[in-house]
């Protein structure tokens, strides 16, 4: 059970279609960067069902993350985080699931089936399961829809922070029958990214307790969740150290919890996650990988297992368009050109992904089917301060390559922000500051505690961080680079893009969308709005004794299927 939707790893987000190449590492090539162990050897050809078996009853699994919980809202900009995600994946139900090998099947637990039953006008049917309820008993019905429709299409509950308003905006109805049992929906226009909606559900009958639309949206937001639709419910929250999870007792589905816990501890400090794993105080970690980190995990072999991946998450640099300086085309351009992302790849992941090579693309991976270059054209990323400084002579600064001051006098100074504890990421904001000293631009290097918080906020000039792709590409372009939408974070606004990435969500035609989308695409990157870094590598570390637990590089991460993770059965 887990949503559909966006997120990222840093916040969750939006971002590439199913055409992606394997999640998990393969057996054992040093060349690739890929590894390790048995239980891992096959997930390049079966990523679906590697590391699996049979689990006995009883046990406690400990799961790091590295953000701290600043909301219960999982569909609030505020709150959308990747790690909060992983937390929430076995409370809240979902109409389809996200796998490891990318594929969005229907949600089989809560779901008979979801078909669309025409196209003019688009009508989806979704049939839930009469077993299907709260933990309460209340059963799952169309109510929890019609809300989470309500609250994130930006037109019912202006109020409601939605972190993304794609696919519920271009509905024109959502109605249900059969007691409920039945959820017929309506679009105004196609949408073709339909399977994504209805991630990650909150239940209409406790947001009935606590006032209209907007309020109760505010109160799940505040609030620790006491209800579940999922195989698990929260039974503990200790602030900034973990979130307990037990079984669900009213859980509906085929496969009932094995575990006795499921704890996820909040480490924000990257460096402290491999020692946890070697004194057992954690039993599987999932970081955003160093050099250090894998060898010293590699080290705890035969009991702990690893692999390293890729999915669809990747790294990039984001200018807040509201700061003075950066509103400037002339000057983020200059700064986008002079940055060296081969650069920052040789000094970061090349360390221990070797061959990584820049990402030219804020929507599809390398090898998808959609992935065009939007970025070589325009220069960016290329480390070439000549030219760089010929834009600034040009626009009109004055001291460029010593103290850079604007056409008017004055000084040009930015800060450069990334979540505290992240070793990569320090190194790459470093680097960044040392490279605008070419440019003459002081470079202050910000660590932030809530990545969350600090973009809903604005509250930043340049920020590192990553985006968590789904399986919905179209969806993701309109969430995350609409000039309206809550999760453009830098306030890049251009209408001529925001037709473009509406008419590629209602196009059911996959190539022309990708061309549409790759249209908006190549506007953007020609405005240097943000600069994409790199395909970042997944690294799961887990003690071998347990089973089912497994790399899905998506925005739902490995907490995917947690009630089949469990102690394996000839576990001693």
């Amino acid at each position: 059970m887990r949503t559909g939707k966006r997120l990222a790893g840093a916040v969750v987000a939006a971002g590439v279609s199913l055409l992606v190449v394997s999640a998990c590492g393969g057996g054992g090539s040093s060349d690739s960067g890929k590894s390790v162990s048995t239980s891992f050897a096959d997930c390049t050809t079966k990523p679906n069902d590697c590391n699996g078996g049979k689990t006995k009853q009883g046990g406690t699994l400990t799961y790091t993350i590295e953000k701290k919980i600043t909301g219960w809202n999982l569909n609030d900009a505020d709150s959308n985080t990747f790690d909060f995600q992983e937390v929430l994946g076995g409370v809240l139900p979902s109409a389809f699931n996200t796998m490891p090998d990318f594929s969005t099947p229907v949600n089989t637990d809560m779901m008979t089936s979801v078909e669309q039953t025409s196209t003019s006008p688009q009508t989806v049917v979704y049939k839930i399961k009469k077993e299907a309820v709260w933990d309460d008993g209340t059963p799952i019905t169309a109510d929890d829809f019609v809300y989470a429709w309500q609250t994130q299409n930006g037109k019912d509950c202006k109020d409601c922070s939605a972190a993304s308003t794609s696919g519920y905006e271009l509905m024109k109805s959502v109605t249900g029958s059969d007691n409920g049992k039945t959820v017929t929906v309506v679009y105004d226009t196609p949408y073709s990214d339909w399977k994504q909606p209805f991630g990650g559900l909150y239940p209409a009958h406790v947001a009935k307790q606590h006032g209209d639309l907007a309020t109760s949206w505010k109160w799940f937001n505040e609030n620790q969740p006491t209800y579940s639709g999922g195989p698990y419910k929260i039974s503990d929250f200790q602030k900034d150290v973990s979130v307990t999870l037990a079984p669900n007792p009213k859980w509906y589905g085929k496969v009932k919890p094995s575990l006795d816990k499921l704890i996820f501890r909040i480490i924000t400090d990257q460096s402290q996650e491999v020692p946890a794993l070697q004194n057992n105080e954690v039993q599987a970690i999932y970081p955003q990988p160093n050099a250090d980190m894998v060898n010293q995990v590699k080290a705890l072999a035969p009991n702990v297992q690893y692999t390293l991946g890729k999915g669809l998450t990747w790294e990039h640099i984001d200018l807040n368009l509201k700061n003075k300086f950066l509103a400037d085309k002339a000057l983020r351009q200059a700064i986008f050109t002079t940055v060296d992302r081969q650069a920052i790849i040789d000094k970061t992941i090349g360390q221990f992904v070797p061959g990584a090579k820049p990402l030219d693309n804020h929507n599809f991976m390398p090898g998808q089917a959609g992935y065009k270059d939007v970025i070589s054209s325009t220069g960016a990323g290329k480390g070439d301060v000549e030219t760089a400084k010929k834009v600034l002579t040009d626009a009109g600064y004055k001291g460029v390559g010593t103290a850079l001051t604007t056409p008017t006098g004055e000084p040009v100074t930015l800060r450069i922000s990334y979540t505290n504890g992240n070793v990569l990421r320090k190194a790459t904001s470093e680097l960044f500051q040392n490279e605008m000293q070419k440019l003459g631009i002081k470079v202050d290097v910000t660590p932030i505690q809530s990545l969350g918080k600090t973009l809903a906020s604005g509250d930043f000039d340049a920020i590192l961080f990553a985006w968590v792709g789904t399986p919905f590409p179209f969806q993701g372009g309109q969430q995350l680079w609409g000039s309206t939408s809550s999760s453009n974070y830098g306030k890049w606004v251009n209408t001529q893009s925001d037709d473009l990435l509406k008419k590629a969500a209602g196009e059911t035609d996959p190539k022309k969308a990708a061309e549409t989308l790759n249209g908006a695409d190549q506007l953007m990157a020609n405005d240097f709005y943000v600069l994409p870094l790199f395909q970042k590598p997944t690294f799961l570390g887990v003690y071998s004794q347990f089973a089912n637990i497994r790399d899905n590089a998506t925005n739902v991460g490995p907490p995917y299927n947690t009630q089949e993770w469990g102690l394996r059965a000839s576990a001693k």
